[in-house]
């Protein structure tokens, strides 16, 4: 289960409506071996596509270098889909390196009125996909 901060969610929501019709793209980090999502790290897509993200391989090692320096690791994966529901594409699959991290997929197909709003959220590890339920608190 994925458990994470109402702020948190709601940075998530935020950066994917701002970013549509792009994917958008980001990272929350949490004290290494927690498990606990805490920082909000949002990224640019360089790809600017409505259809798949990419991070930049600059920020990417920027990041990993941030992560490095304050003992964080990557909790959540994030990115949107714009046109579609929730769920890892293929590709999503493919970028998916970190087996301990959630990987949160945010449909703004409703943006579009193309379906409804969704928040979904999964474990994904040597290409098996589980979706896992999401809690929303107010705190820790």
């Amino acid at each position: 289960m994925l458990t994470l901060t109402q702020a948190l969610y709601d940075q998530i929501v935020a950066h994917a409506r701002q970013d549509h019709p792009d994917e958008a793209c980001g990272v929350v980090a949490g004290p290494e071996g927690t498990g606990r999502p805490e920082r909000f790290v949002p990224m640019l897509n360089a790809a600017r596509s409505p259809t798949f993200y990419e991070f930049d391989s600059k920020d990417l090692l920027k990041l990993y270098r941030d992560l490095d320096d304050r003992d964080e690791e990557p909790v959540i994966v994030y990115h949107s889909h714009t046109a579609t529901e929730a769920y890892p594409s293929r590709t999503d699959v493919t970028y998916a390196n970190e087996p301990g991290a959630h990987y949160v997929l945010v449909s703004t197909a409703d943006a579009d009125g193309l379906g409804e709003f969704q928040f979904r959220s999964y474990r994904i590890v040597e290409g098996v996909i589980t979706e896992e339920e999401v809690q929303v608190v107010a705190a820790y």
